[in-house]
């Protein structure tokens, strides 16, 4: 059994796994898992799942069948990171124009970015 509960697609391929706060376009936050592939952004909220009322309903931002947010890369027009002392980000802004934000805390968010930005 696989330690990723979530159908990869067609070509599809993980590049890694992070435990981080998830800020949607419409408030709150929301502590969860984040993985990255070459395709998409799955992310599985442990805590406060009710987070999918909040989140916008575009065709390329929603939760999926499996209980993910799931991102597009192809819907990414720009992420940038974001470093203060105590909260280390990943800002991503969508093709729609809203932003999502992916919070690490005071761990180092360039791996984070790194493989958001790869294709």
């Amino acid at each position: 059994m696989s330690k990723f509960p979530f159908t990869l697609q067609e070509g599809e391929s993980i590049i890694d796994t992070w435990t981080l706060i998830y800020i949607p376009p419409g408030g709150g936050k929301y502590n969860g898992k984040l993985t990255v592939t070459n395709k998409r952004l799955l992310y599985d909220a442990k805590y406060d799942i009710s987070a999918k009322g909040l989140l916008s309903e575009a065709m390329f931002v929603h939760w999926g069948s499996e209980g993910y947010l799931t991102i597009r890369k192809d819907e990414i027009s720009r992420a940038e990171t974001q470093k203060s002392f105590l909260a280390k980000k990943v800002i991503l802004t969508l093709t729609d124009g809203s932003t999502h934000t992916f919070n690490y805390g005071v761990l180092n968010i360039d791996k984070v970015a790194a493989a958001i930005n790869s294709r």
